[in-house]
């Protein structure tokens, strides 16, 4: 039988704002894995106590941020307008109904007059960071580190060329201290730096003064900050890397936000040193992919009794030439041998921190796999070793270990995911952020928004009756569960 139903739209409901909430809803989890009330003791320095209006509670202030990232909601104007209809939204701040919703340019000028030149995104970051570990849930063995581009607010077209200072990398004096014992070793003259210096005279004071390198790069007008990136068939852009760290569980540990224009071995270091002033002594295994096989990095990591687990990176050889395999290293005579039996006897240690050896160019000329080895005008064969090149062949000796074969397979189950995860869900994709700070706070948010949501989902899987339960046992039932 057909039938019309009136469509009912003033319909009065006696129900609280609880009731609203499916028991199982998201946002419940969120609050039962977590006490936001920590952030009145982060932000009590920040508000006056003895004047000007009431404030927004900062907890409700940053709550905003969390629904915001949550649910990948583009800007905090949206998030307003959805806040307005949506009960669980109003139940997660305490906002009833009967009451307005905050302006949705509150947490921006809270931001420019508050926050802005504050750690205090860092420390939320580190809060929840700190409450996942005593859960029991993060693992710090073995960490898995990537970066990842995030697109800058900044058109591509806009954008002028500059000269920008050379900035010198950070293992650079380490390196060069040992580039200096070598030469010194071989009666040849020390370097002062890593780069050629050229010398000039100042025209007020007539004393003689360095001469500054610099690069020509693109540099935005609309976001100088930001770094011009193009990898691959990919679209020239400007971006920001964010280089990070996480566990096996995939919690998000330390994290860098630098340029785009910066390659990841690099900006690995900034992430990497933060990483080990927190966890350092916890650590045991480091997993990177191909992009991080460096001298630099491999060094870096052994320095601090740790594994680097590094994958296996194609060597980068002309076509129709012998691969640098082909030519075996006597550790003992410190020599070379190449395809056609004949030595490669050290030279000298080069500004780069390469060891040179070099053939004798009487044998080369008439050597039948001439056309195979070099193309030199002089018949000289030149093979480079780097002075850190031990280290990498100790991380290549790990290549070859159960343990390598147990943990690099996790890579791309872990930091990979987390992108995937925070790219499609969290924003991480673009920035509406113009600065290197913003985008930094920015991040922060992003990541403690994952790992809020992961512990909240293993502690909702862990016991879903958890509002039963007193928080001084609970930590007991988790513990049990996963330990």
């Amino acid at each position: 039988m057909f039938n019309k139903k009136e469509n009912i739209k003033d319909e009065i409901i006696l129900m609280t704002l609880s009731e609203l909430v499916p028991t199982n809803h998201f946002l419940r989890k969120v609050a039962e894995a977590i006490d936001f009330k920590f952030i009145y003791n982060l932000t009590e320095e920040y508000y006056s106590h003895t004047s000007g209006r009431n404030c927004l509670d900062p907890v409700v202030l940053f709550k905003l941020v969390f629904l915001k990232d949550f649910y990948g909601i583009k800007s905090m104007r949206e998030t307003i307008k959805r806040i307005e209809t949506d009960a669980a939204f109003r139940w997660f701040l305490g906002i009833p109904f009967s009451k307005p919703v905050p302006h949705y340019s509150t947490f921006s000028q809270n931001y420019i007059r508050r926050f802005q030149g504050t750690d205090i995104f860092e420390q939320i970051f580190n809060r929840i960071l700190k409450e996942a570990m005593d859960a029991g849930l993060v693992d710090l063995e073995t960490v898995f580190g990537d970066g990842t581009y995030v697109k800058a607010n900044a058109n591509k077209r806009k954008h002028t060329d500059a000269e920008i200072e050379i900035t010198k990398k950070c293992f650079e004096d380490s390196l060069l201290e040992e580039i200096n014992q070598e030469r010194a070793l071989d009666g040849k003259k020390e370097f002062h730096s890593l780069n050629r210096t050229e010398l000039d005279f100042d025209s007020e004071t007539g004393e003689e003064i360095e001469i500054v390198k610099t690069k020509r790069v693109k540099q935005s007008t609309t976001d100088p900050e930001s770094g011009n990136y193009h990898k691959g068939e990919h679209e020239e852009c400007f971006a920001y890397e964010q280089q990070t760290f996480c566990d096996k569980h995939g919690f998000v540990l330390s994290f860098d936000t630098v340029p785009g224009n910066i390659h990841d071995s690099v900006s690995f270091f900034g992430a990497y040193r933060h990483l080990q002033e927190k966890f350092g002594d916890q650590i045991k295994n480091v997993c990177l992919d191909a992009g991080y096989k460096t001298p630099a990095i491999a060094k870096e990591i052994i320095d601090n009794h740790q594994q680097p687990i590094l994958p296996y990176k194609r060597p980068q050889t002309k076509k129709g030439f012998f691969p640098k395999r082909e030519y075996v290293y006597d550790e003992h005579y410190d020599w070379y041998i190449c395809p056609n039996n004949q030595t490669l006897t050290y030279t000298t240690v080069n500004r780069q921190g390469y060891r040179q050896y070099k053939s004798n160019p009487l044998i080369c000329a008439s050597c039948p796999l001439k056309d195979k080895c070099t193309k030199s005008k002089n018949n000289t064969k030149v093979i480079t070793r780097h002075v850190w090149a031990p280290y990498l062949e100790a991380a290549e000796e790990i290549r070859y270990t159960p343990l390598w074969k147990e943990i690099y397979p996790l890579r791309k189950q872990t930091i990979e995911r987390v992108f995937a995860e925070d790219k499609e869900n969290h924003c991480l994709r673009f920035t509406r952020e113009r600065g290197l700070k913003k985008n930094r706070h920015r991040t922060s948010m992003i990541f403690a928004c994952h790992n809020l949501e992961r512990m909240a989902r293993w502690k909702w899987e862990a016991n879903p009756f958890l509002s039963l339960i007193p928080q001084n046992q609970y930590f007991v039932l988790l513990e049990s569960q996963y330990c």
